[in-house]
């Protein structure tokens, strides 16, 4: 019974209802156009439309273990290095390739009273900081380290004024976070690893910190040693290329491009030490201090961001924060949340003295204050990560306080959080073993010679 819309098709062949031996005109035009091959392709298609899933299955379980054991086989022989970067080929050209004229700041004339270039640029050292080679491998960065040695002469027992001390400098944005434990930590880290009686740590800043309870305690322990200041860049660029410049007003929501000029403006006009905030320091920097120095970025050298300013060192009035002013004042204003006015800005400066024929500043080995930055086999431990449970860290060196990793911070002068500050430190974790509670021990000590409390 038939139903609408419905109707029964035969299970064998019809037969076509007989044509006229000669077809229609158009249908001879499209035979004469259609592939001899057409329908040999066409019922090859359908063919291979058919079993096509279960071949491919059948292939897959052959390639995918042949893939697997080759990868395993190529992990197990050889060790993989890939890093890929993309750089626009017109910033290249235009920032990078050109080697501009110096200003001229390592003339005699121009060289300030304040400023000692047979001594600072070309007088003997007691340290070398430049290995000439990367130091990528096992312990070397570390071991190297360690060859830097303290000072062998004791440290002045009398009263040495604070505007004559070793300068530290640090920044902190008052508008981006509020000052709390975890910032002060890096304070901790200074007052029990440096020489307070030969120190002061300037703290700068956007706005007023002085009624924080936290830095109270410290402006009244170490009156002479720490000091809070509200940055003036109008004030302090003076004398610079960058004077009165509109450049001087710019900032972003990093702190980046701000935080790159506060730091060579402070330590332009006062000299010494500049020291990030998300920085714990864990050995006394005075041995390096012979030297003007940046830090390198990573263990990898990025071809065109390979220095960083977290740690630096340079004298008051010294030519090479003069050359850098210029190249600020004569290059295209930073970009937001970049690194313009610091990696770039120090690559554009250390080939332009080497085209001078002027001896450049020093870059420091990596591991000197930014150890996390290389392999997966000899950085050190994630220090927001808890402690693996074999208690190692790498090539079997231990956790414990004594043990190699505790040994390694010593070598080292600093270790860099990179701005991590949501983060905190795991509860019995390395970090809290190895640097906090000496930290602690160390200042409580320190009161007691001294009297006070923190």
């Amino acid at each position: 019974m038939a139903r609408a819309g419905y109707e029964r098709l035969p299970m064998h062949s019809v037969s076509e209802p007989p044509q006229s031996r000669s077809p229609p005109r158009s249908n001879r035009r499209l035979s004469f156009l259609r592939s001899p091959w057409s329908s040999s392709a066409q019922h090859t298609h359908s063919t291979w439309c058919c079993i096509r899933p279960r071949a491919c299955f059948a292939a897959l379980k052959i390639i995918l273990p042949l893939l697997a054991l080759t990868l395993f086989v190529g992990l197990f022989l050889y060790e993989p290095h890939i890093e890929i970067s993309f750089y626009s080929r017109e910033w290249i050209q235009s920032e990078i390739l050109p080697v501009e004229p110096l200003m001229g700041c390592f003339n005699s004339e121009r060289v300030s009273p304040l400023y000692n270039v047979s001594k600072y640029v070309y007088g003997p050292k007691n340290t070398e900081v430049h290995a000439g080679v990367p130091m990528r491998f096992d312990m070397d960065c570390y071991d190297f380290a360690a060859t830097i040695k303290a000072p062998t002469i004791s440290y002045n027992q009398g009263f040495v004024p604070p505007d004559e001390r070793t300068q530290y400098h640090t920044y902190w944005r008052v508008d981006l976070a509020p000052f709390g434990e975890r910032q002060e930590l890096m304070l901790k880290s200074f007052f029990a690893t440096q020489n307070v009686d030969n120190s002061r740590l300037i703290m700068w800043s956007n706005g007023d910190l002085s009624g924080n309870k936290i830095l109270q305690s410290y402006l009244t322990r170490f009156q002479h040693s720490f000091e809070l200041r509200i940055a003036d860049i109008e004030v302090l660029a003076r004398g610079t290329a960058l004077e009165g410049s509109s450049l001087l007003n710019i900032n972003d929501k990093k702190a980046w491009v701000d935080g790159d000029l506060v730091r060579l403006l402070a330590v332009w006009t006062y000299g010494g030490v500049w020291i990030d905030m998300d920085s714990l320091l864990t050995r006394d920097l005075a041995p390096l201090l012979e030297h003007e120095f940046v830090t390198q970025w990573d263990c990898y050298d990025k071809p065109y961001l390979a220095l960083n300013g977290a740690l630096m060192h340079f004298h008051k009035r010294s030519p090479y924060l003069c050359e850098a002013f210029h190249i600020m004042a004569t290059s295209k204003p930073p970009r937001a949340d970049s690194t313009d006015w610091g990696a770039l800005l120090y690559l554009k400066l250390w080939r332009r003295l080497l085209a001078a024929g002027i001896p450049p500043f020093k870059i420091l080995p990596f591991c000197f204050s930014d150890g996390r930055t290389c392999r997966l086999d000899n950085r050190l431990p994630d220090p927001f990560e808890p402690d693996k449970s074999s208690g190692k860290w790498t090539m079997g060196l231990g956790l414990e306080e004594g043990g190699g990793l505790d040994q390694t911070l010593g070598k080292v002068f600093s270790l860099h959080l990179h701005n991590q500050w949501e983060k905190e430190f795991p509860k019995g974790g390395w970090v809290e073993r190895l640097l906090l509670k000496k930290y602690e021990q160390k200042l409580h000590t320190r009161s007691e010679e001294d009297g006070t409390e923190l």
